[in-house]
């Protein structure tokens, strides 16, 4: 690692925060959001990096977009459904605790509600943090914009899946750039 402030696939986790059907249609840009979230699982596949996934109120906010379930379930990543508004209750701090990586790479929905306290919460435990800012968003660009400035004024680092692809990366011309390249070049499409 030549700079602690850089993502780094030895180091780093992913963290999908609610990416629920029934919220979805009244989220900005949900299907730019959702393509975004799905480039980015695949992309951190390659580098093998823990996921984690959580919901919020399925009875009312619906399971995980069907899409987004489905590469979670094909790179077999559990998802722990949770009450409270931030992702960091015990369940996920207990696996945050297993999983061991000091970083994590946050993205979902609502920027301002369940991510905005995971992301507060998380560096309050002292994890470096990464958030995705065109894989979050919100009802209102508003408050996904505020969330975003109040999070990274709070401590973390905002990005966007490919900046963030390319930096677990690191160099071209490896086997992971290349499955990396096909990831990046034709990012499937997610409707909602």
């Amino acid at each position: 690692m030549l700079n602690a402030m850089m993502l780094d696939a030895e180091r780093a986790m992913l963290l999908v925060i609610d990416v629920q059907t029934k919220l979805l249609p009244y989220v900005c840009e949900a299907e730019d959001m959702l393509t975004a979230t799905a480039e980015l699982l695949r992309g951190t596949r390659v580098f093998k990096l823990p996921m984690l996934a959580t919901t919020q109120y399925v009875k009312g906010l619906g399971p995980t977009h069907p899409a987004i379930d489905r590469v979670l379930t094909e790179f077999g990543v559990e998802t722990i459904e949770k009450a409270s508004f931030s992702a960091c209750d015990e369940a996920v701090r207990a696996r945050l605790r297993e999983i061991d990586r000091p970083q994590v790479l946050v993205v979902g929905i609502e920027a301002h509600v369940c991510v905005q306290q995971s992301v507060l919460d998380l560096l309050a435990m002292e994890y470096q943090v990464f958030v995705c800012a065109d894989a979050v968003s919100s009802r209102r660009s508003l408050d996904r914009d505020t969330a975003i400035a109040r999070m990274r004024a709070c401590g973390a680092t905002v990005t966007t899946v490919e900046s963030a692809l390319f930096e677990l990366c690191g160099l071209s011309g490896t086997d992971a750039f290349k499955q990396l390249l096909d990831v990046v070049k034709a990012p499937e499409r997610i409707s909602l």
